[in-house]
């Protein structure tokens, strides 16, 4: 196994760089001897593999390491972000080439959902832009049918319960107010399943369109729906928490 060159790893990296496991994870892993390089398992956190070159397994299933990728996504509705789905519906994985399927999406948007979705085989970076702990800020443009009162855009921003428990503090900012519709921007810091539109049906609101503007300070930008590119380095880091 080799041990040093300009294309080797630690092993943790190299597991990260599967997409399916942070380093740390990968760590819990080769210390419960679940990890093995060429057949055999390995429990030493300091072994490097080059993936050109070595077989790393996980539970004895190969490991797909590749360089890490990032891409952004415009998600347009109508498509549900999963790799597979069991009622046939169409995936966000339609919309990227055949060579860029390996990557996973970062979090997820529903499918009656849009705007920014990140694609990577980072697992390190999966984990800190979807972790709790990490609070990384999330924009969405958010309209709702009827005209919403101050007092329930208060209630947005202030907190409220949910069924899965009480929100943290948004921010939330007007953009226009109508009889018929009313349209806002609103920071989360958390990721749960279809949080805008449970807050909003809450207070008696139904959710016509939600967008995602910027995760961390990465920004949607002119992008249109169903269109990718690759992010730059520094993009990448403006998915660093502040």
């Amino acid at each position: 196994m080799p041990t040093s060159g300009a294309s080797n790893f630690r092993l943790n990296q190299a597991i990260a760089k599967s997409g399916m496991y942070s380093r740390r994870q990968a760590d819990l892993l080769i210390e419960a001897g679940r990890v093995s390089v060429n057949g055999k398992t390995v429990t030493d956190f300091s072994t490097t593999v080059d993936p050109l070159i070595d077989t790393v397994s996980v539970d004895g299933k190969p490991l797909d390491i590749r360089p890490f990728v990032y891409i952004a996504m415009y998600k347009p509705r109508g498509l549900v972000t999963t790799c597979a789905d069991e009622k046939g519906r169409r995936s966000v994985m339609d919309l990227l080439p055949e060579r860029l399927r390996h990557l996973r999406p970062v979090g997820r948007l529903d499918m009656n959902s849009e705007g920014l979705l990140i694609f990577t085989n980072d697992g390190d970076l999966t984990q800190r832009v979807t972790h709790p702990a990490h609070h990384l800020p999330k924009r969405y443009l958010v309209t709702v049918k009827g005209q919403i009162k101050d007092s329930h855009l208060n209630v947005l921003a202030g907190g409220m319960v949910l069924s899965d428990g009480p929100t943290q503090p948004a921010r939330v900012v007007l953009i226009e107010r109508t009889p018929a519709a009313s349209t806002f921007e609103i920071v989360i810091r958390e990721g749960r399943n279809r949080q805008i539109r449970r807050m909003c049906a809450q207070l008696g609101y139904q959710v016509s369109r939600l967008v995602r503007l910027a995760i961390g300070r990465l920004q949607l930008g002119e992008m249109r729906p169903g269109a990718w590119r690759y992010l730059t380095a520094h993009e990448i880091r403006q998915l660093e928490p502040d």
